[in-house]
C-alpha cells in the first residue's frame, strides 16, 4: 500500500496517544460513575483505554454507533461552541484535536466557555502553532507564513498535499478551518486550567488545557 498520511500518523502518534492516555487516567481517575464528554472523537479512541465510564460523543455530523460499545457509548448531533447540555453536566469534557478547526478565535472562545460550563472537570488538547511542523499537512515553517502564501505552497510543498494515498480530506476545507494556538492563547482560553505541554525533541508539540473535577 502507498504511503500516505494516516501511515504516517500510525508512526507518529501512538507514544504520544499512550503518554496522553496515561496522563488523562492519573488526573482524573475515572470511574464506571463518571460522566464524560468527548467532544469531536469517536468511540474507536477509547478501545485502548481501560476504563467503564459512560462516555457521550458530540459531532457536528450523525456519528454511527458502535456494537462494539453499545452499552457504554452515547452519541449527540450538536455544536461544540454551544453544547445542548446545562451547567456542570458532566464529569470530564474531552476534546483531542478539535479546537483548532473552528476557523477564528472568536469560535475558539466559545468552544472553550462552553467546554468549562459543562464540565467540571476539562481535558483539551491541541497541537501548538510555534512547533516547527505542522501535523495536518507535515509541513516545515510553512505555517508560520501568511494563509495566501500558505494556500500556494501546501499542494506541492506539504507531505499530505503529495501523498494522498488513503487520504479523502478535502484539503482546501482542511486548510481553512485551521487556526492554530499558542501557549499563551491557551492560558487565556482556559483560566484557571494548567496548561501541559507534550513535548519532542525538547520542543512544546502540543498542549493540553487541564482542570481537575471538583
Amino acid at each position: 500500500m502507498p504511503f500516505g498520511i494516516y501511515s504516517f500518523y500510525r508512526l507518529l502518534q501512538p507514544g504520544f496517544r499512550e503518554k496522553r492516555a496515561r496522563l488523562f487516567l492519573e488526573t482524573f481517575d475515572p470511574t464506571a460513575t463518571t460522566r464524560i464528554l468527548d467532544i469531536g472523537g469517536n468511540v474507536y479512541d477509547w478501545r485502548d483505554v481501560p476504563i467503564e465510564s459512560r462516555i457521550t460523543v458530540l459531532n457536528v455530523a450523525p456519528t454511527d454507533s458502535s456494537p462494539e460499545f453499545s452499552e457504554r457509548f452515547s452519541y449527540v448531533q450538536g455544536d461544540g461552541c454551544a453544547l445542548p447540555f446545562a451547567d456542570q453536566s458532566f464529569d470530564i469534557v474531552y476534546a483531542n484535536s478539535v479546537i483548532e478547526h473552528l476557523q477564528n478565535f472568536e469560535n475558539q472562545k466559545r468552544f472553550a466557555r462552553e467546554a468549562l460550563r459543562v464540565g467540571r472537570g476539562v481535558f483539551v488538547q491541541t497541537p501548538n502553532r510555534w512547533f516547527p511542523v505542522e501535523l495536518h499537512f507535515v509541513t516545515i515553517f510553512l505555517h508560520y507564513l501568511p494563509k495566501r502564501v500558505q494556500r500556494l505552497f501546501l499542494p506541492k510543498f506539504s507531505f499530505r498535499g503529495l501523498f494522498r494515498s488513503g487520504d479523502n480530506a478535502n484539503l482546501r476545507a482542511l486548510f481553512d478551518e485551521l487556526r492554530l494556538l499558542s501557549a499563551g492563547e491557551m492560558r487565556g482560553l482556559f483560566p484557571g486550567c494548567t496548561i501541559h505541554k507534550e513535548r519532542l525533541l525538547g520542543m512544546t508539540k502540543s498542549m493540553i488545557a487541564i482542570r481537575k473535577s471538583t
